[in-house]
């Protein structure tokens, strides 16, 4: 009987080595061309950036949709959007390195971090944006999770992951140096941008009459968002050199950003191709 205990604690425990780690990160608001234009020497290590679709046009739907297990899609033809989903949970086998695991294995939550919390995973979640706080669904699973202080602080996020112990991680990043304001201390004013949130509760008024769009601004904020994606691309690297071997990373977006297209600015109340198309970049920890 102690033998037999003995060995099944074993098998428990090598199973548990033989599982990666897990980063899955997101590049708040980064559309695709964004990221094309980007120089991004850490992440190509991982692979090269698809073109995937967003099944949202904001943070909190977006990123539940993500925390459910399921990434960006392909807008694929001739298939049952079924299939599509039984193939999406079925490639956390590979990402994972655990056998048998489907979208029935996710039931009844359907919820990653709680999936991994099953497995056996240490989970942490850490965001950027309000809308995702430690008050809301999005927790949910999470050993550790909260929403930083800062709103650019990725290397922070990154300063503090650590790989003590055998347990397996899972690291979910909301990054929120490519959301606006991109890191810019002098911006240009935007009508209905600025102080939108200290005025959320002000009874409606009728539409501004101040200019919205100076394409030469949009340009301006468009060029920074690629220069955050590249200081996010030296952190990555930085995050590289402390992970193990066995770690598995996830990038993407939740959704993209507009910057005067058709007369758009930002995400959320939109339907436009930009603000739908995400980058997506997934694979094994690179030997750099």
């Amino acid at each position: 009987m102690f033998l037999n205990i003995c060995l099944i604690s074993e098998l428990i425990l090598s199973k548990i080595l033989n599982m990666k780690n897990l980063f899955f990160v997101i590049f708040d608001s980064c559309r695709f061309d964004t990221y094309k234009r980007a120089k991004t020497p850490y992440i190509n290590n991982i692979g090269a950036a698809e073109c995937r679709y967003s099944y949202a046009s904001w943070t909190s739907p977006s990123h539940y949709v993500y925390l459910m297990g399921l990434m960006p899609h392909i807008s694929p033809k001739h298939v049952f959007a079924s299939n599509v989903y039984k193939e999406e949970f079925a490639k956390w086998k590979e990402r994972l390195g655990v056998d048998d695991l489907s979208f029935r294995s996710f039931l009844p939550h359907i919820n990653l971090p709680t999936k991994l919390k099953q497995l056996g995973y240490k989970t942490i979640g850490r965001v950027s944006m309000p809308v995702l706080n430690q008050y809301t669904t999005m927790s949910t699973g999470f050993d550790d999770y909260k929403l930083m202080d800062n709103h650019f602080d990725f290397k922070g996020m990154v300063d503090d992951v650590s790989f003590e112990g055998n347990q397996p991680k899972f690291y979910f990043f909301n990054v929120g140096e490519t959301h606006y304001p991109y890191m810019l201390d002098d911006l240009p004013h935007i009508s209905g941008v600025h102080g939108v949130f200290k005025k959320m509760d002000a009874d409606p008024v009728g539409v501004s009459d101040d200019a919205f769009f100076e394409m030469e601004q949009m340009k301006r904020l468009h060029n920074q968002q690629v220069k955050c994606v590249e200081y996010l691309d030296e952190i990555i690297g930085e995050l590289f050199k402390k992970c193990p071997a066995n770690t598995y990373f996830i990038i993407t977006a939740d959704h993209g950003e507009l910057f005067g297209e058709d007369g758009y600015f930002g995400h959320g109340p939109v339907f436009h191709e930009k603000v739908f198309e995400v980058p997506f970049i997934e694979g094994q920890l690179p030997k750099i």
